[in-house]
């Protein structure tokens, strides 16, 4: 993987490259999460595709400048960042509120988007769960205790890797991070619920969701399906919040069936 960066709006983005082709596929994150949480995948679709996977701003290694961090606001971002770096058609694969933004920037460009994969998305849920109440107490008391409480109560395998523990405490100490954090949770919890945008949606579109996810619960996953157009759904067995971390192979083969 190459690591490189761009100015979107004078502030700086770091992202991913990984693969030579010409069919391109954009990653997106969930809240208070990094490019690094798809990394168990990202070799895998790197075989069949270039692979962009960028810090969301706000978010890891890119400029958290002091913004309302909205759902519209993110979803227009991802088009800056499209553009700057010159990507005309993409594949998107959104995890959480990775999924929620790849929703409503399909919405609003179905022009440039192939296919869509969603993974539990938020955008329906407006309620806390009592795993989400353990990230964010985590990200806003960043220590190792805090870390491994919160992804314990997220997945289904309680071994956590110290990497994972370890860099997430990192990102979230540093500058603005917590406050990108809570900005962005303050504008999933003000944003309208994305039902009535699914219907612009007209794309092949993939939702998976682990069966035993605790932090958006699957049966959130019907108000998707149902509202989009072209939609597929795949129930993801002994997997919780993020599949493409607890079963990457199974993930990657089940994705790249529906993308190919």
């Amino acid at each position: 993987m190459k690591e490189k960066s761009v100015k979107v709006d004078g502030h700086n983005i770091r992202y991913l490259v990984d693969g030579k082709s010409e069919k391109n596929l954009l990653l997106i994150h969930g809240l208070g999460a990094s490019a690094e949480r798809w990394e168990h995948v990202i070799p895998n679709f790197a075989k069949n595709y270039k692979v962009i996977v960028p810090d969301l701003i706000g978010c890891g290694q890119s400029d958290k400048p002091t913004i309302d961090y909205t759902t519209q606001y993110l979803s227009e971002f991802i088009k800056k960042f499209l553009d700057h770096i010159g990507i005309k058609k993409v594949a998107i694969i959104g995890s959480s509120l990775g999924g929620q933004i790849a929703a409503e920037f399909a919405s609003r460009n179905n022009n440039m988007v192939e296919k869509l994969v969603l993974v539990s998305p938020s955008g329906i849920m407006k309620h806390t769960t009592p795993a989400l109440d353990a990230y964010i107490m985590a990200a806003l008391y960043p220590n190792d205790e805090n870390a491994q409480h919160a992804f314990e109560m997220m997945s289904v395998d309680k071994h956590i890797d110290e990497i994972t523990i370890k860099g997430f405490v990192k990102r979230m100490k540093l500058p603005n991070a917590k406050m990108a954090f809570m900005s962005t949770l303050l504008g999933l919890k003000d944003a309208e619920v994305i039902s009535q945008k699914l219907s612009s949606i007209n794309l092949p579109t993939l939702i998976i969701w682990g069966e035993n996810d605790p932090v958006i619960p699957i049966k959130y996953a019907s108000s998707f399906v149902t509202g989009i157009n072209d939609c597929r759904f795949i129930k993801m067995l002994g997997c919780a919040h993020t599949p493409y971390v607890e079963m990457p192979d199974k993930f990657y083969k089940l994705v790249y069936e529906f993308l190919k």
